[in-house]
């Protein structure tokens, strides 16, 4: 959730820590913070609100030195306060985090009954731990601590006795050492450092001591380890908009490459195997790329197949072993509840795959096989090119490659090219609405799931999307005059049954919107068609979706919401 950064080098880093700080933004935008050592110590600044709040508070104060943390806070422990913004402080330690403790009641109740606490966080909870357990060497504080933890926790620890020395540890939450020409940084994410030469992995239950000329990564007994750097594919860290407005807009147009990097890149192997039944797990655009690519394996390839929401699967007790095949599906392949349905895969004998877009990340570490989509870092909170991207890869496990696949890039280039000024003109017409609907069956209606989805979450509207079928039960009483109700209909042997539903939400006044071929298009009855190429059936949720991203765009735009980081939401969300 949250963004960590820390930098240590021979000359004053603040700019370059704030710099990191607007890079790592999308995780968290709720306050800001930075602490740096000085020559009278560490001081610390924090800010509600976004980074330029920071800066305001900054602005006058010269603080500089060559050792900073900062931190872009995503609320989970404690209210939208200063008091509860990172970095926080006790005694000799200050502390930056990720994540969530999930004892941190208990560890207060055990051994700071009687002690104030400044903060409302479970982070707090984590620098009086450190304090505690200080004798004089960080790292015994350190591995002390992080044995009475349980959670999750990247941490980015500065310690007084220490100003040649900036303190991380991880457990479930990323952070990553990244080694550039100026210095030594530690990130949540490695696009946060400029030119990065090499770039290294926190795992669980290890900590690092980084110095202005290296690092050093321990295990839990505080043994030195000897770490691969990871690999990082040239362009994976770029943050360039394109020259468009936002990410989230350069992203979209990012989508064909995305793909094609994506089926050149996907190994020609068997990932099913033997298996009786197939499992997709996933959370929010991933857990809809798994909607479409159960309803292929069971099509395609006849293998009972479902997709589960990865916050219901880890509750569930499900009845799953050898013959299951369990696949994960996570953008940063970090997210939590995904994770924790994979350990109790694990533990229940299933095999796993996960289909990832971050190597060296969490489940894909922990899978038994891996699937790395290539769409290159996402920066917008809502997914477009790496959903996108993990449809492209079920494509290729359930239909086999063809030519109709490798076509796939220069049909969603068209999609794009062919309806962005026709979204652009209807986002008008939308973004003075109260509800919105999308309907469809089969993969539209798993397509439209996603695209339901990236309307609610960028421009805030009430926006909901339904089976077709379902509408007469219950749902068609929402529908007032003026609703725009957008029916996905790319399947030629549905298409008469949705075009009924939609008729009947006509009928009680609703702004009609299809979403078809253009060789289904002539002759169905809506306010407004827009059309995407020809793919067949199975392909067509790659190009149906794309009409609704750019709606949703548009919309979000016209409604003035800020795109790019909406409220409430993280891009990685790796607390549960």
């Amino acid at each position: 959730m949250c963004g960590i950064i820390g930098k240590i080098g021979k000359v004053n880093c603040m700019k370059d820590v704030l710099e990191g700080l607007k890079k790592l933004e999308y995780r968290g935008y709720d306050s800001a913070g930075v602490a740096v050592f000085t020559d009278e110590g560490v001081k610390r600044v924090r800010a509600v609100g976004n980074i330029s709040a920071l800066e305001e508070k900054l602005a006058g104060t010269n603080l500089d030195g060559r050792l900073a943390v900062g931190h872009s806070r995503w609320a989970t422990n404690g209210n939208v306060t200063e008091k509860n913004a990172h970095p926080h402080r006790a005694g000799r330690f200050t502390v930056v985090h990720n994540g969530i403790i999930e004892n941190a009641a208990a560890l207060k109740t055990a051994y700071f009954e009687n002690d104030a606490f400044e903060s409302d966080t479970d982070t707090e909870v984590a620098a009086k731990l450190l304090d505690k357990f200080y004798d004089g060497d960080a790292g015994r504080a350190i591995r002390q601590a992080q044995r009475l933890m349980t959670g999750s926790w990247a941490l980015g620890i500065l310690c007084d006795d220490c100003p040649g020395t900036l303190f991380a540890a991880a457990n479930g939450s990323p952070l990553l050492i990244v080694k550039t020409e100026s210095g030594n940084y530690i990130a949540s994410d490695a696009g946060a450092a400029p030119d990065p030469i090499e770039v290294t992995k926190v795992e669980n239950c290890e900590y690092a001591a980084v110095t202005a000329d290296g690092y050093t990564v321990y295990n839990e007994n505080g043994d030195a380890l000897q770490k691969a750097p990871l690999a990082v594919a040239a362009g994976a860290l770029s943050l360039d908009k394109g020259g468009y407005d936002h990410y989230m807009m350069s992203e979209i147009m990012q989508q064909p490459e995305a793909v094609r990097r994506t089926l050149e890149a996907l190994p020609d192997s068997d990932f099913i195997g033997d298996a009786k039944e197939i499992r997709l797990i996933a959370c929010g655009s991933a857990y809809h790329a798994g909607l479409v690519g159960a309803r292929l394996f069971e099509a395609v390839r006849r293998i009972p197949a479902r997709a589960e929401i990865a916050s219901e699967f880890r509750y569930a007790d499900p009845i799953i072993g050898r013959e299951t095949l369990c696949i994960f599906i996570s953008q940063s392949g970090e997210t939590a509840d995904t994770l924790a349905a994979l350990r109790l895969a694990k533990e229940k004998g299933a095999p796993t795959l996960s289909i990832v877009n971050v190597p060296g990340s969490a489940i894909a570490t922990e899978s038994d096989r891996v699937i790395l989509t290539q769409a290159g870092r996402e920066i917008a909170v809502a997914t477009t090119k790496a959903y996108s991207a993990q449809l492209a890869v079920f494509y290729a496990l359930a239909l086999g490659r063809s030519e109709a696949l490798s076509r796939l890039p220069e049909a969603i280039y068209t999609a794009i090219a062919e309806n962005d000024g026709k979204c652009r003109r209807l986002a008008e017409r939308i973004a003075g609405c109260r509800n919105i609907f999308f309907i469809g069956r089969q993969l539209d209606n798993a397509v439209s799931q996603e695209g339901s989805l990236k309307m609610k979450e960028i421009s805030y509207l009430n926006s909901q999307a339904y089976a077709a079928g379902e509408l007469k039960h219950g749902t068609i009483s929402l529908v007032e005059p003026g609703s725009p109700v957008i029916a996905t209909v790319t399947d030629p042997a549905i298409l008469s049954k949705t075009m009924s539903n939609l008729h009947e939400v006509k009928a009680r006044g609703a702004f009609t919107i299809v979403i078809t071929t253009r060789a289904l298009a002539p002759g169905l009855e809506a306010d407004v068609t827009l059309t995407v190429p020809d793919v067949g059936p199975m392909l067509a949720p790659s190009v149906a979706v794309i009409p609704m991203q750019l709606m949703s765009y548009y919309t979000a735009k016209a409604l003035g919401c800020e795109i790019d980081k909406p409220r409430n939401l993280a891009k990685s969300v790796t607390v549960e």
